[in-house]
């Protein structure tokens, strides 16, 4: 009975600062805001990205990621110098569009840098995001450009790839190939909800030696209790394996790289390796496109930059306890709602913080981040016998 309290006291603590943290990001994020009259507001920068990949595709190009389009990009407001934007990715399917905009508002609200945000989606989405992501109020309007792309898989077996896993979420295996003139992207899945800037990650890229090219965080921290270590079919980074939902790319070094495969003796490039890659472990995988990635940099060790915990933090990390060490020390810095728990009652405290940027309608102030406060103080995680 001690040791559950005693849990529940740690998960409770580092719940209570990443609050604090959040309620001063959003009283500094109001000030700006309010403070701004030199007309600075910046926006991301619309003419990277895919728009240019798409304007290179003449009639005679076949390829299909070429299919892709550009729209809904909007001319800078920014006079004088411009700050690059971060390119934020997400792929939304089904019935996705309520929670990815949630996890959109948390990365407008906690940045200071420019975001541009390519949006992967079904096109019976498409209007739901141009009728929300128009109409947000002026200080968070300004600081954002998004472009709407449609969902698009390679023609021989686009079936199977939409299907993998969940619907639509391996396109994300595709995003290197397709924003060809993206150099550096951060992919989360609709289910995060940022507790810090995203520029505080987007900053890790600098921090890459000459041979890493993308981070992610590892699917656990204890391999007694981890899935991979337990029950994977294929082979898996590390001891742990990594979860995917938050994935930060250096793209052209992943388009310049030859991965080395157990495929064949001749390493491939990424447009190479996917398919092939597929078609050999499709009846062992379990978790999708997230398995493939721990196939490719279960090869390729040297190419990970492993982030810690808190950068992903999700149910798992409290669910037996609390094992996510750096989140108790330094609080959550992003928080992933797997399992669907923001929609139920397994995990109140997950649930409290996705409804607090849910409920922001009109404006971009510390009244959210004084109902996080509230909530949390009110729910720890639980932990399931």
């Amino acid at each position: 009975m001690r040791r559950y309290l005693r849990m529940l006291l740690a998960c409770a603590l580092f719940a209570l600062l990443s609050a604090l943290y959040v309620f001063s990001q959003f009283a500094s994020s109001l000030e700006r805001a309010t403070g701004r009259t030199d007309g600075r507001a910046q926006r991301g920068d619309g003419r990277q990205g895919a728009g240019k990949a798409a304007q290179k595709s003449g009639p005679g190009d076949q390829h299909w990621y070429n299919r892709y389009i550009l729209r809904d990009e909007k001319p800078s407001r920014a006079g004088g110098s411009r700050q690059e934007p971060v390119h934020l990715a997400v792929v939304a399917c089904g019935q996705r569009l309520d929670e990815t905009l949630t996890m959109l508002k948390s990365a407008v609200a906690l940045g200071r840098q420019p975001l541009h945000f390519h949006i992967f989606a079904e096109d019976e989405l498409h209007s739901g995001f141009r009728a929300a992501l128009e109409v947000w109020p002026g200080p968070g309007r300004s600081r954002y450009n998004y472009t709407l792309y449609p969902i698009t898989f390679p023609a021989d077996n686009a079936a199977e790839w939409k299907k993998l896993f969940k619907p639509c979420a391996s396109q994300r295996l595709f995003l290197p190939i397709i924003l060809k003139d993206v150099d550096s992207l951060l992919y989360v899945d609709t289910d995060i909800l940022f507790l810090r800037p995203v520029e505080d990650l987007w900053s890790l890229l600098a921090h890459f030696n000459s041979s890493q090219l993308a981070a992610m965080a590892p699917e656990h921290e204890e391999p007694r209790i981890a899935w991979y270590s337990r029950f994977a079919r294929h082979p898996y980074y590390g001891k742990t394996g990594l979860n995917s939902g938050v994935m930060l790319m250096n793209m052209t070094r992943i388009r310049e790289k030859h991965f080395k495969n157990d495929m064949t003796s001749v390493a491939l490039r990424w447009k190479d390796l996917l398919i092939p890659l597929l078609q050999k472990y499709k009846l062992n995988i379990t978790w999708g496109d997230q398995d493939l990635l721990n196939i490719i940099f279960h090869h390729n060790p040297e190419s990970l930059f492993l982030v810690p915990c808190q950068w992903n933090y999700r149910p798992d990390h409290c669910i037996y306890g609390s094992n996510c060490v750096p989140a108790e020390q330094e609080g959550v810095f992003i928080l992933h709602g797997n399992r669907g728990v923001y929609h139920d009652e397994k995990q109140p405290s997950f649930r409290a913080v996705y409804q607090a940027f849910q409920r922001v309608r009109k404006g971009w102030g510390a009244g959210l981040a004084l109902w996080v406060m509230l909530s949390l103080s009110q729910y720890t995680c639980m932990y399931h016998k």
